[in-house]
């Protein structure tokens, strides 16, 4: 029997840095790794220094991995609530870009070596780029997904 690792994913949107910072710490991962283009929030507390303060303020390492962000055609889509279509852009994208995929791998590492949560803006990880992440790193590297503080299906 072989144990895959668990990777978390969670989205600021509605949320304050200490609410985040409390679903971090309850799912004990060590360290959260940005996956938006630009690691900067028009929201308190989740632009990139300051994000990455709360975080060791309780012990989590910050990294920014930008190459895995949403490019800004296939990010319109998401928000036009084109969600398949673009699901299915950013995983080419995710494939077939040099960068996106050296970061991918980067992103597989890392949670291989401790407990990863992955963050980007949206709440709803069903209608977010990094579902996708998730979902590449499962088909590729067994890795499970936890969505901390999704929405209940219903």
């Amino acid at each position: 029997m072989s144990i895959h690792p668990i990777m978390s994913t969670v989205g600021y949107e509605g949320r304050a840095q200490h609410d985040v910072l409390r679903l971090l710490v309850d799912d004990e991962v060590s360290r959260l790794v940005d996956v938006r283009i630009r690691a900067q929030s028009r929201k308190p507390g989740f632009s990139k220094t300051s994000l990455a303060a709360g975080l060791a303020e309780v012990g989590i390492e910050y990294e920014h991995l930008r190459d895995l962000g949403t490019p800004l055609d296939i990010r319109a889509r998401f928000r036009a609530k084109e969600t398949e279509e673009a699901r299915e852009e950013y995983r080419a994208y995710l494939r077939g870009d040099l960068a996106a995929r050296l970061a991918l791998e980067t992103l597989a590492q890392r949670v291989a070596q401790e407990h990863v949560a992955i963050l980007c803006f949206e709440h709803d990880h069903r209608v977010c780029h990094r579902a996708v992440i998730a979902e590449e790193l499962a088909a590729s590297h067994g890795v499970v997904a936890r969505h901390l503080g999704a929405p209940q299906v219903t």
